[in-house]
């Protein structure tokens, strides 16, 4: 398996100097399996540029989706991705969906008339809608299993398995503590259910979805200091990030989901002290700082 990121931040797209050298765009990550079979992890402005290039390269696509959840950032770039607009291309959009607004909904509403001059049912290229749940799927010759996470309203995480090499894509999810939890009214109530009734440790959930993985892609949105006043948003801090790496004892972690205030001197900086915390702990795994660009061969 291959990764490239087209988009790495948080929020809202922040193009400018201060943002060069890891990317101004928001979430989107083209993963290529064994076979060259293309997977997209989130739609955010990324996919726009990742869009261009496949079309520069004359690439016709038969490929998945994976959406984390339905927020601006994660979804503003489709209806700016070309091959969408181009027939004989087949996308199938996976995500979760609430009980009032369906998965395709939640794609097609960005694209209201109001909003936007093109609709959804008005692209060539074949779009199917996969809802997906906590469970378990196919997709090409992969293995996907699927979690939810402290996010509001609602977000999953993606565990990507073939050949034996697993990719966990964590984009937006936030330390879960029962008694925050009970103040909070903007997550879904079966996500709240599900940590709250589990033994010990409710975030041991994520560290067993993620654990023995060969990459982890993490929200890391946040330091420490920051997080004090921004409990309730749906982002981790770092420390955090480190802890579920480590706990997940996998073999490298991508920061991910920058905040749209960091410039890269303050991501520089995030890095360097998530480095010398491994150093301090002990722990085994590599540190990256995700950026647009960015290869990994998994």
């Amino acid at each position: 398996m291959r990764l490239k990121f087209w988009g790495t931040r948080g929020s809202i797209s922040t193009p400018g100097k201060q943002t060069v050298r890891y990317g101004g765009n928001t979430p989107c990550i083209e993963l290529r399996l064994a076979h060259n079979e293309l997977v997209i992890l989130d739609a955010g402005t990324g996919i726009r540029n990742f869009g261009e290039q496949l079309i520069e390269n004359g690439e016709s696509i038969k490929a998945y989706l994976l959406v984390s959840h339905p927020h601006w950032d994660h979804i503003q770039g489709f209806p700016f991705f070309k091959p969408a607009f181009i027939s004989g291309n087949e996308l199938t959009i996976v995500g979760g969906e609430t009980d009032k607004v369906s998965l395709q909904k939640m794609i097609a509403d960005q694209m209201n008339r109001i909003y936007f001059p093109i609709q959804l049912k008005e692209l060539k290229a074949t779009l199917k809608f996969f809802r997906v749940k906590e469970g378990h799927f196919s997709m090409f010759n992969a293995q996907v299993q699927t979690l939810y996470l402290n996010h509001p309203s609602f977000a999953i995480g993606y565990r990507i398995t073939q050949g034996g090499k697993t990719v966990v894509y964590i984009s937006d999810n936030e330390p879960f503590d029962r008694r925050v939890a009970q103040a909070m009214k903007n997550v879904e109530k079966v996500i709240v259910d599900k940590y709250s009734k589990s033994n010990g440790d409710p975030n041991q959930r994520v560290f067993d979805f993620v654990y023995g993985a060969d990459v982890l892609i993490h929200d890391a949105t946040y330091t420490p200091e920051e997080y004090v006043d921004r409990v309730g948003w749906g982002h981790s801090h770092y420390l955090f990030t480190l802890n579920v790496a480590a706990e997940g004892n996998v073999k490298r972690l991508v920061l991910f989901h920058h905040d749209p205030a960091h410039s890269d001197e303050t991501v520089d900086e995030i890095l360097k002290k998530c480095k010398k915390e491994i150093r301090n702990r002990q722990y085994k795994f590599q540190c990256t700082a995700a950026a647009e660009g960015m290869e990994i061969e998994v």
